[in-house]
């Protein structure tokens, strides 16, 4: 019999959040039991059992039981086994915001066909910049947050997984680069982007457990933040 509890901190139930000792036990390749939580008496995890496109489907429906399953017994957010998530989402989500950017830009101004190299490299680099900006904005509001109004104890670990969660919950910015294939109204970003804030919203609630109206505000005002320092960045190039 094979204990299924990895290395590092324990998971969680995703019913009501408490550490369980461990999601399931393997009897054999293929034959599992899933185990219950002490706390609430219901099944621990059953994720663990579901196809991706099930979690995908009740994660885009903003259940916190999915949340809760990606980010502490999938992605392991505040354990050992989370070392570089933190640092590659928001890679990943610095060039998905590049790339809206550039959406945007292509919207709101003519396209020049015949753009020299030079500056189409110039045009790439104040892009990114642009992203890298809004982001540092973006990420400074959203702690000053969690610090001010959430009132969290300051601590240096606990906002490292908060920032984790809410960038790793930022995943629907991925379906902007379906705007690559098929020819989307600008109204789609905004859909996306709105989509997003919503699910910063959930994951920042599972993390912290704090009211939902303080989590609204938080990620609504580090939100603002970023458009506001985006649009005034679009107007003075």
């Amino acid at each position: 019999m094979e204990d299924a509890k990895t290395e590092g901190e324990a998971p969680r139930c995703v019913g009501c959040g408490r550490r369980v000792k461990t999601l399931f036990v393997q009897y054999s390749p293929g034959n599992i039991r899933l185990m219950k939580c002490d706390n609430c008496k219901a099944v621990a995890d059953p994720y663990i059992e579901c196809e991706f496109m099930i979690i995908l489907i009740d994660l885009i429906l903003h259940k916190t039981r999915a949340y809760r399953h990606l980010l502490f017994n999938k992605m392991h957010i505040g354990s050992s086994l989370d070392k570089g998530i933190l640092y590659q989402s928001i890679l990943v989500h610095i060039i998905l915001d590049a790339f809206r950017i550039s959406v945007s830009k292509a919207n709101t101004a003519d396209r020049n066909s015949s753009r020299s190299t030079l500056s189409t490299i110039l045009n790439c680099s104040e892009v990114l910049g642009d992203a890298l900006l809004g982001n540092i904005i973006f990420m400074a509001i959203l702690l000053l947050g969690v610090r001010y109004i959430l009132k969290l104890s300051f601590n240096i670990m606990r906002y490292r997984e908060v920032l984790s969660a809410v960038i790793i919950s930022s995943y629907f910015k991925l379906f902007l680069l379906t705007m690559m294939v098929w020819d989307f109204p600008s109204s789609a970003i905004f859909i996306v982007e709105i989509f997003v804030l919503s699910s910063n919203v959930v994951a920042l609630r599972v993390m912290t457990q704090f009211p939902k109206a303080h989590c609204i505000g938080v990620c609504l005002a580090a939100h603002a933040a970023k458009h506001l320092t985006e649009r005034w960045l679009l107007r003075t190039t």
